[in-house]
């Protein structure tokens, strides 16, 4: 088992979904992401997803765009990722970055998976990645013991679901809304659907995100699936605050704050 299935045995055995948290590595600088993320994990979140910035992130709304152009101004680079990684799963976490293809294929397939297993990680979330064309990726993941994340949407057909589900280790991500990621005044109503539809082809976890941004809206998905992803009301607690101790305290209180919900739920 990896870790994450071990997570998910876990959380599934305490009758609760598990809460995954995304900050970009280097925002608002790599030692500071760092300290987000330890704060994240501190505070209640069980996996983190390390965003991989990336000058072109089509799926992305403004938030997380203006984390992640500060993160590439103040030059982060892959290598910082990887260190990022390092230290989040150092702290006894199931650590995967989410990253754009483009970044993996430059580095060399092989040389990335090498490096982020060697550092800890446990994994890939790839949004422009389709399992078709991700046979390069399916060799070295196996090959360096990581899992594979991809994503289901509304738009999915049942046979793309299943061939996903299929392909997919760790979890399946159902991206709960047509559009960019960003906070939202109300979850998704298509995502009890589209879990329902996943649940019909595999039993894999699925965790579902885009929109959540607080406790109430966790709870509400934390009642039909098995994790709830939060990113752009996270990386907000850091965009809003006027220093970087403001912007843990903020970032605590709401990560609290989704885990309470999803215990109530």
């Amino acid at each position: 088992m990896s870790q994450i299935d071990e997570l998910f045995a876990r959380t599934r055995a305490e009758n609760r979904a598990a809460l995954v948290g995304y900050l970009p590595a280097g925002f608002p600088t790599v030692e500071q992401s760092v300290r987000a993320i330890a704060t994240m994990v501190e505070n209640g979140v069980d996996l983190v997803e390390v965003g991989l910035p990336y000058s072109d992130p089509v799926m992305d709304g403004p938030t997380i765009q203006s984390a992640a152009e500060t993160a590439l101004a103040a030059g982060t680079k892959v290598d910082d990722v990887i260190e990022v990684v390092r230290a989040t799963a150092a702290l006894g976490v199931p650590t995967v970055v989410m990253t754009y293809w483009n970044p993996v294929e430059r580095r060399g397939v092989d040389r990335f998976a090498q490096q982020l297993a060697e550092a800890g990680g446990v994994g890939l979330i790839t949004p422009d990645l389709i399992p078709d064309e991700g046979a390069d990726w399916d060799r070295a993941s196996r090959a360096h013991g990581l899992d594979r994340v991809y994503l289901v949407a509304p738009s999915s057909t049942d046979d793309r679901m299943a061939l996903t589900a299929e392909a997919a280790s760790g979890f399946i991500y159902a991206t709960a809304v047509m559009g960019v990621t960003g906070q939202r005044q109300e979850t998704s109503s298509l995502a009890p659907e589209l879990v329902a539809r996943l649940r019909a082809v595999t039993d894999k976890p699925v965790g579902v995100g885009l929109g959540v941004s607080n406790g109430a809206q966790a709870a509400e998905v934390a009642a039909f699936a098995d994790a709830v992803i939060v990113g752009s009301a996270l990386v907000r607690c850091l965009l809003d605050a006027t220093d970087e101790q403001q912007g843990l305290d903020a970032l605590a209180a709401l990560t609290r704050d989704l885990r309470a919900g999803m215990e109530r739920s």
